[in-house]
């Protein structure tokens, strides 16, 4: 009878450290694979799930409303209130702050998402930009915003022709240009858009 007790203790004990054994390497095998997750891939999860969510831009700005779409190395964010869609890069996001449900389904079921939206880079949709001659607000990393039309997006920075908010961008309009290296571009709002196609 003792015997038996005693093989008892020791199969629960080994019961034991192979769960101890077991959720160790589960927990590490967890650690490793958020150690892979990027940014993006986050953001593609909280896109697709339209939750609302605030992207706090370099400089302080903060931007109410749902995630639109996820490129290469941007967001679109489809603003609250102020209808408009806005075209942030990744490099000017501050923080983006969301539901705690909202932030563990985006680290859970983390998702690179579609191939062409993986290729689509900031210059790229820029150049969808300047193709609609969409009327825009540039906003810059020290906190100053160019009102104007984007005329060329050009491998790493744009050109804006600077006119009054809802002018037309005609010659007599235009009050200045300007060629902004897209690093300095925290977000382009674009006027009157509500969607990125």
């Amino acid at each position: 009878m003792r015997w038996d007790r005693f093989f008892e203790d020791l199969e629960d004990q080994l019961d034991s450290e192979w769960e101890a054994e077991r959720a160790a390497l589960d927990t590490e095998a967890e650690r490793l694979r958020l150690s892979r997750v990027a940014l993006r891939e986050r953001l593609v999860v909280l896109a697709r799930q339209e939750r609302p969510v605030t992207v706090e831009l370099s400089g302080g700005t903060p931007l109410a409303g749902t995630l639109s779409r996820v490129g290469a190395d941007w967001c679109g964010v489809s603003t609250t209130g102020r209808a408009s869609v806005v075209i942030v890069p990744l490099w000017g996001i501050a923080g983006i702050a969301a539901t705690a449900d909202a932030v563990l389904a985006s680290v859970r079921e983390a998702d690179p998402g579609p191939a062409l939206g993986q290729r689509m880079g900031f210059g790229f949709v820029l150049r969808d930009v300047v193709r609609r001659r969409v009327a825009t607000s540039v906003h810059l990393g020290d906190g100053r915003t160019l009102h104007g039309t984007i005329d060329r997006a050009a491998a790493d920075h744009l050109d804006i022709a600077l006119h009054e908010p809802g002018a037309p961008r005609r010659a007599e309009n235009v009050t200045g240009y300007r060629l902004v290296p897209f690093t300095a571009v925290v977000a382009v709002r674009l006027e009157g858009a509500t969607e990125i196609s």
